[in-house]
């Protein structure tokens, strides 16, 4: 298993790459402010406090979320922070009673957070995300750097992080939690279609429970996850 200190280095090489070299074009990294978020926004911090930096409110989410980033954006001094979501307008009428989580959840995330992100992200040449591959099977073979379908770069700095090897870096730089990960928390989305996990479950269990679906969308390509990494490094 590589060192921490290996997989440290390895991540700000690519950020610098993204934000320092600008080797890949105009990036944006991209952030939940979820269960594991602030290591890769620490990581950035270190590289760019200026990168911007997507976060996409659903308008379903916990306010726990809501204040866990306001508390990390202040701790971690990042300046270029934004806030995307879907219109007042189009929850009128697409959602107007907010139970489309319940009858169809992927239309729910499509219009919610799969196309905010596709507008948002219109004119990047790519995005950073936050994926490693133990956290469910679907992302169990992605690369640091891949191009999706649409010619998008996608850089997951964390890829191959371990568990372990979050929680020491956490520790080391004593990052803040995320309120709800004491109750058991393992990925954080919106409070409709999150719960805590159970022993032995990987880290993505707990969303959309009962349900046949593992992914919101925002990392599918031709309607489905993808699982064959695209290397582009």
């Amino acid at each position: 298993m590589p060192a921490l200190h290996d997989l440290q280095e390895k991540a700000i090489d690519l950020l610098g790459d993204a934000f320092i070299t600008k080797k890949h074009g105009k990036i944006t990294a991209v952030s939940s402010f979820g269960a594991e978020s602030s290591v890769l926004l620490h990581l950035l911090s270190r590289v760019d406090k200026a990168a911007p930096v997507l976060f996409i409110d659903t308008r379903m989410l916990f306010e726990e979320t809501l204040q866990y980033k306001a508390d990390l954006i202040h701790h971690l001094g990042l300046t270029n922070v934004q806030t995307i979501s879907p219109s007042s307008q189009t929850i009128r009428e697409k959602d107007v009673w907010g139970r489309m989580h319940k009858d169809n959840a992927d239309k729910c995330c499509d219009f919610r957070k799969t196309s905010v992100l596709a507008e948002a992200i219109k004119d990047y040449d790519g995005w950073i995300t936050g994926r490693k591959r133990f956290q469910a099977f679907t992302r169990s073979t992605i690369a640091p750097v891949e191009t999706t379908a649409e010619g998008k770069i996608k850089i997951n700095p964390l890829a191959d992080w371990a568990p372990e090897d979050l929680s020491e870096y956490m520790e080391w730089f004593d990052l803040p939690r995320h309120p709800l990960v004491n109750h058991g928390y393992a990925s954080i989305g919106c409070a409709t279609c999150t719960s805590p996990i159970k022993a032995g479950e990987d880290a993505r269990s707990g969303r959309w429970r009962g349900m046949n679906k593992v992914e919101c969308g925002i990392h599918f390509e031709n309607g489905s996850a993808v699982r064959e990494s695209k290397q582009n490094v």
